[in-house]
C-alpha cells in the first residue's frame, strides 16, 4: 500500500496549545478529501501531543505532521520529530490521567508503526486510517 502524491504538511511549534490548530488542519484536509474528521482529529491529537510532550523535551526542533491518501483511499498520517527514543504503549489503569495515547491510536488505526530516520535524526510515527 503506497502513499499518494498529494501530501499536506503542518509544522507544529513546541507548544501544547497548538494541538487545537492541528485538529483544524486535519479537519480542513479531510474535508477537502470528503472524509469524516473525528477519528483523524483524535489520532492526530494523540500523536502530536506525544511528540510535543516526550520528543521535544530534549530538543528545540519542531514536530512535523503530514497527511496523505493511500492508493486505496485511506488516510496516511505521520508525525516526525528529532528525538530518537521510541514511544511505547503503556498499560493505564482506570484512574490514570495519561498514558492512553497509543492505545487510542491502536484501536482506531488500520495499522500504525514507527520508523527511525537515517543517522539518528529522529523518527516518524505513522498511522493508516480507513476512509469513512
Amino acid at each position: 500500500m503506497g502513499q499518494a502524491a498529494t501530501e499536506n504538511e503542518m509544522v507544529v511549534k513546541r507548544d501544547l496549545k497548538v494541538v487545537a490548530e492541528v485538529r483544524r488542519f486535519v479537519r480542513l484536509v479531510t474535508g477537502q478529501w470528503g472524509m469524516d474528521d473525528f477519528v483523524p482529529c483524535l489520532v492526530a491529537s494523540e500523536l502530536v501531543t506525544n511528540a510535543l510532550q516526550h520528543a521535544t523535551s530534549t530538543t528545540d526542533d519542531d514536530v512535523i505532521l503530514r497527511l496523505s491518501r493511500t492508493e486505496d483511499g485511506a488516510l496516511w498520517m505521520e508525525v516526525q520529530d528529532t528525538a530518537c527514543g521510541l514511544p511505547q504503549m503503556l498499560a493505564a489503569d482506570a484512574t490514570s490521567e495519561t498514558g492512553r495515547g497509543l492505545f487510542i491510536v491502536d484501536q482506531y488505526a488500520r495499522r500504525w508503526g514507527i520508523r527511525a530516520l537515517a543517522d539518528n535524526a529522529g523518527k516518524v510515527v505513522f498511522a493508516v486510517l480507513d476512509a469513512t
